[in-house]
C-alpha cells in the first residue's frame, strides 16, 4: 500500500485482507475509556487494519499496546469543529507526534472556508504539516474538511488549499457533523486533488457494501468503528 494515493487491486474483487488495509479502526466517543481502547488495538492488530484512530489522550496507550504489530496510531487535532487557534492546533500535533502517533487527521477552519479566508484556511494547514514533519519526517497528515457544512465549490477548494499544504489525504468527515461521506463527495474530492493525495471516507460506514462502493469511488482509506462487521461480512 502507497502513502497516500493508491492501492492496488481495486479493479478485482476486495476480499479481507485488502480490506482490512484501507480501514482506520476508530474509536473517537467522549466516553470511550482506556479499556475500550486496549481492545481496540487488539482487534486491530489481529484484522491487520491500517491504524486505530483514536482521542490525543490516549495515545501512549495505543503506541504500547500496537507496539510491534505493523499497525498505526492515528489522532485527532483540532476535533471535531476545527474552530481552534492554529497555534493550538500546532502544539496538539506536535505532542501526539512526539507520543508516537504516525497519523494525524485535523480539522480545518470551517468558518474561514465559508467566509472565503483562504489564506487563514491554508497557513492553519500548512503550519500543522510543517510542524508535525519537523518532529516526525513521514508522518502521514490527513484533513478532514467536513463535507455536510459545504457547498461543491467550497469542498474543491479546500481538497485544493489540503493539496497546496502538503498534506497526505483529504477525508470527508468528523463523524459529529449534520451528515457522514457520500459517494458523491469522495468523487468529487478524488477529481479535485491529484493522485498522490489519498481520500479518506468517514462516518457512516458501516456494511461491506457501503465500504466497496466508497472504494471503488476512489477512497484510499475508510474510517469506521464498523471494520470487524466489515470484514466478517467479506467472509459470508
Amino acid at each position: 500500500m502507497t502513502k497516500g494515493g493508491k492501492i492496488p487491486g481495486i479493479n478485482n474483487k476486495i476480499d479481507r485482507k485488502m480490506m482490512a488495509g484501507y480501514i482506520d479502526h476508530t474509536i473517537l466517543k467522549p466516553d470511550a475509556t482506556g479499556r475500550d481502547i486496549i481492545r481496540l488495538c487488539e482487534e486491530a492488530a489481529g484484522a491487520g487494519f491500517a491504524s486505530v484512530c483514536i482521542n490525543p489522550v490516549f495515545v501512549p496507550l495505543a503506541v504500547e499496546k500496537l507496539a510491534g504489530t505493523g499497525v498505526k496510531v492515528c489522532t485527532v487535532i483540532g476535533f471535531p469543529l476545527g474552530a481552534n487557534e492554529t497555534a493550538t492546533k500546532v502544539r496538539e500535533a506536535v505532542l501526539a507526534v512526539r507520543q508516537g502517533a504516525g497519523e494525524i487527521d485535523m480539522v480545518i477552519r470551517i468558518g474561514a472556508l465559508k467566509e472565503g479566508k483562504y489564506d487563514i484556511v491554508g497557513r492553519d494547514i500548512s503550519e500543522v504539516v510543517r510542524s508535525a514533519r519537523e518532529i516526525k519526517r513521514d508522518v502521514t497528515v490527513k484533513v478532514i474538511i467536513e463535507t455536510c457544512f459545504l457547498t461543491d465549490e467550497e469542498k474543491v477548494k479546500a481538497c485544493q488549499l489540503a493539496e497546496s499544504a502538503g498534506v497526505d489525504f483529504v477525508k470527508t468527515s468528523t463523524g459529529f457533523g449534520s451528515g457522514g461521506a457520500t459517494v458523491p463527495d469522495v468523487l468529487l474530492m478524488r477529481k479535485s486533488v491529484s493522485s498522490g493525495i489519498g481520500v479518506k471516507a468517514s462516518g457512516g460506514i458501516r456494511t461491506a457494501a457501503q465500504a466497496v462502493k466508497f472504494i471503488k469511488a476512489g477512497a484510499t482509506r475508510l474510517g469506521t468503528s464498523a471494520g470487524l462487521v466489515i470484514l466478517q461480512e467479506l467472509d459470508k
